[in-house]
């Protein structure tokens, strides 16, 4: 067997159509199929069970799949210590951000990661928590930014920055007067969320979680977008939650409504995520080291405490 008939093997495996897999490999079906049957044929073993629909892997067929996961990344691997030796720093990187991350850190690093690594071909996708851990383990992704920790067995963590939550009081709100806040002032009936799916909105509900909720609340409104969130709060509708990184472009009359709170301050913990393969190493520690390089002036804050981006069960 060769590992262009582990790779057909493995695409067959995601995305359970022989068709839609040759077309993500770039060969016709028939090429395909028939590299697969040498495997099966070679084995004296079925991979597949064709009779279902959509095609399902047999119970042997799941362990080679999972075997041959780890012969393909270990094939890669041989890629790059050559590259490494050679000093080499280039190649397609397939990059994550999640939607609350991407708008404020990527252009604070990306045109100097490019003036200086221009041989890395950076394809970046805005993708919220739960499709990076998916793409990341299928392989898709090479490395992602996050907020941490996710308790992913296959995933790597290697944490970048901490981020404080800030509010943002408008005017009218009774706590508008208050130079800092405390959790235990968050009304969370009151906080202008984001829609679900985002990680930050699940921080947000982490942070309030002992916090008494007003079961009779007449309205809920829920954003894709902190720039909405705010407007309404100036409406009066709320009060809402924001990333550290997000104030510092607000206008000086939107920045005299946020508050810090006491410390320890709650905040994020925002990572580069990735397979614990560990391939492509030498262009994610050129991305750790140049986020590093810009993050250190933006973010000086010590003590804090991480709140989880994880759902509550």
């Amino acid at each position: 067997m060769t590992i262009t008939q582990l790779k057909y093997v493995l695409a067959v495996a995601e995305h359970k159509n022989f068709t839609l897999a040759a077309e993500k490999c770039f060969v016709t079906q028939p090429t395909l199929s028939m590299q697969i049957q040498k495997i099966e044929e070679e084995l004296s073993i079925l991979i597949f069970d064709r009779s279902k629909k959509p095609i399902q892997l047999t119970d042997i067929g799941q362990k080679i799949v999972n075997q041959a996961k780890n012969i393909v990344n270990e094939a890669d691997r041989i890629h790059d210590i050559v590259e490494q030796q050679k000093g080499f720093v280039g190649g397609e990187f397939r990059l994550g951000i999640i939607p609350t991350i991407m708008p404020t850190l990527l252009p604070m690093f990306l045109n100097n990661f490019i003036k200086k690594y221009p041989k890395v071909k950076l394809i970046i996708e805005e993708l919220n928590t739960d499709e990076i851990i998916t793409k990341l383990n299928n392989g898709h992704l090479d490395a992602a930014i996050a907020a941490t920790p996710l308790m992913e067995e296959k995933i790597k963590e290697i944490v970048l920055y901490f981020e404080p939550f800030v509010a943002y009081i408008p005017e009218s709100h009774h706590q508008f007067k208050k130079e800092e806040i405390s959790i235990s002032d968050l009304n969370i009936d009151e906080i202008l969320l984001l829609q679900d799916g985002h990680c930050f909105r699940d921080g947000i509900l982490n942070l309030c979680k002992n916090n008494p909720k007003n079961e009779s609340s007449h309205f809920q409104i829920e954003s894709g977008s902190f720039e909405t969130l705010i407007k309404l709060a100036d409406e009066g509708l709320g009060t809402t939650l924001l990333p550290y990184l997000h104030t510092l472009d607000l206008k000086e009359a939107d920045k005299i409504k946020l508050r810090h709170f006491v410390e320890p301050k709650p905040a994020r913990e925002v990572s580069l995520v990735f397979p614990k393969s560990e391939l492509k190493m030498h262009i994610i520690d050129a991305l750790r080291t140049s986020i590093a390089g810009v993050i250190k002036g933006a973010i000086v804050f010590q003590n804090v405490q991480i709140i989880s981006p994880l759902k509550s069960k």
